[in-house]
């Protein structure tokens, strides 16, 4: 069983701290110092006041489930305490001086970096485009107005353009966006919209390549408390969880 420490406490750390699996979570910190607390009353973990007191706990990886800002901020301090490091606002790294900083401190250190698939599916297989490029690649997010933090009455378009263009307008919404971008070996092209009559997260991936076509269709439920996020991205960290240490991997 691995030993974890969360980072951010929200409604992603709670779903993490119910339903986990093959995990011990050892500690939890949060700048609210009172969200950590409830979690460590929910997990079992010992809540910090201070980043400095939590990464100095007794445990392998860090789950971080807070913001962008907050892997800027911490990310390299994870992995200098030889800490593996599983980023969910994995639009950190659509900085590509800030990636490449943090892949060569994880390289020196004999640390991991891990990124679950978030909110979409399809990310195994667009890796090919690591080895045949990808000639055309498209993400297309629908989500409310509510969680885009906007106004309106229809169906608009409220970005088009590259993913790391987008990640800088909308760090809490298109975090898939960057991780499409990463599997992929190129920047995707984004086009993100507001429409008041979604219940759900809808993201549509197209791409093309020498292996042909793909068209996926996501819909995702929005994660209790939070409809900025889907409940999928939580269900992909518990999975990476689960597997992480297993003897049989699947997948490319």
């Amino acid at each position: 069983m691995i030993r974890i420490g969360v980072l951010g406490c929200g409604n992603i750390g709670h779903i993490i701290a119910k339903y986990r699996e093959n995990c011990e979570i050892v500690a939890l910190y949060d700048q609210v110092y009172p969200r950590a607390l409830e979690l460590a009353a929910l997990s079992g973990g010992t809540a910090y006041k201070d980043f400095e007191s939590f990464i100095a706990g007794d445990f392998e990886y860090v789950v971080e489930a807070a913001s962008v800002r907050a892997v800027r901020q911490y990310a390299e301090m994870v992995l200098s305490s030889g800490k593996h490091l599983i980023l969910l606002s994995v639009g950190a790294l659509a900085d590509p001086s800030f990636r490449e900083d943090l892949v060569r401190l994880a390289e020196g250190s004999g640390m991991r970096i891990h990124i679950p698939s978030g909110a979409i599916v399809g990310l195994d297989n667009l890796k090919v485009g690591q080895i045949s490029p990808i000639r055309r690649l498209l993400l297309r997010t629908t989500k409310s107005p509510e969680s885009l933090g906007i106004k309106t009455r229809e169906r608009c378009l409220v970005f088009q353009g590259k993913s790391h263009e987008c990640i800088k307008e909308f760090p809490k919404n298109v975090n898939v966006s960057v991780a499409l971008s990463l599997a992929a070996g190129r920047d995707a092209d984004v086009e993100l919209y507001a429409d008041p009559s979604v219940e759900r997260n809808i993201h549509e991936i197209e791409a093309e390549g020498d292996f042909g076509e793909v068209y996926i269709r996501v819909s995702n439920v929005p994660s209790p408390d939070n409809p900025a996020t889907s409940y999928l991205a939580a269900l992909s960290i518990l999975t990476l969880l689960k597997n992480i240490e297993q003897p049989l991997v699947v997948g490319t």
